[in-house]
């Protein structure tokens, strides 16, 4: 079957640097990739700087500015944060952040993490440096996706077929059900899987979710303006399994408002009919 996902909510700018296009140009691909929504979803990670000062990512903290609709697509704000411990903490939750990017104290007191994700609409949860859970056992890691998705702006897991983390399947999936949270399936990481090693998990975790009832995310990952809202990896892959559309939560911009809504990460219901 054929597939309509008419949105793609985890891409990279320049500012992830290891990613290679502005936000001016992913909206231009994703215009002309037909998408009524893009999500940007840059690195929040100590990959992008070593130190954890507040300054390093002011990129986070004036998303304000950026138009709801720009060239007829609907334009969300995102970050993709690492998931850093074995209870879901995520990157930045243990760095206090209480001087602003000019060097005043804020009057109130917050985490690096609450500062930078307080004006976004969604987080991406993602493993990349998985050293923390190399002597976990199989409760642990599944505790820490748990502990991930229970945070109120996280919408989505990233790329889990992709981390090399072992999790109980069935108790991760169905939690994410019960909130309403979104399991991506990322056509990155079949894209870079020339070995096949993620392809089984990934897989795997998409027929689940389809047994289960879980909502899924269908994103691209790119890091270059070229590849958003393109997925032809994790379509073949779909087709393979029959996976129903009705669980792809970003088949439609409407379907997309909803899920985020739903899962109460951020209610955007009134964009549903935005004109392109």
């Amino acid at each position: 079957m054929s597939y309509t996902i008419a949105s793609d909510i985890h891409t990279h700018t320049l500012y992830t640097r290891h990613a290679y296009s502005t936000l001016a140009e992913n909206v231009a691909a994703a215009r002309a990739a037909g998408l009524e929504v893009l999500g940007s979803a840059d690195h929040f990670s100590c990959m992008i700087y070593p130190g954890h000062d507040l300054r390093n990512y002011q990129f986070f903290l004036n998303q304000s500015i950026w138009p709801r609709t720009w060239d007829g697509v609907t334009l969300l704000r995102g970050a993709e944060a690492d998931i850093v411990g074995l209870h879901g903490e995520l990157f930045g939750q243990d760095v206090d952040a209480n001087l602003t990017i000019v060097g005043y104290p804020y009057r109130d007191e917050k985490t690096l993490f609450e500062r930078v994700t307080e004006g976004l609409d969604y987080v991406v949860a993602s493993v990349h440096d998985s050293s923390f859970t190399r002597d976990a056992s199989l409760a642990q890691t599944t505790e820490m996706y748990l502990g991930a998705l229970e945070h109120p702006k996280v919408l989505v897991l990233g790329h889990t077929g992709r981390s090399g983390v072992p999790f109980d399947m069935d108790e991760v999936l169905l939690r994410a059900k019960e909130l309403g949270k979104l399991i991506e399936l990322n056509d990155h990481s079949l894209e870079v899987d020339a070995r096949g090693k993620y392809h089984g998990a990934c897989s795997a975790i998409a027929q689940r979710c389809a047994e289960l009832g879980v909502q899924v995310s269908v994103s691209s990952d790119a890091h270059l303006a070229m590849y958003i809202g393109r997925y032809p990896h994790i379509e073949q892959m779909l087709e393979e399994i029959h996976f129903p559309e009705e669980l792809i939560a970003n088949r439609s911009r409407a379907s997309l408002l909803e899920a985020m809504a739903t899962a109460g990460v951020c209610d955007l219901r009134n964009l549903m009919n935005e004109e392109a």
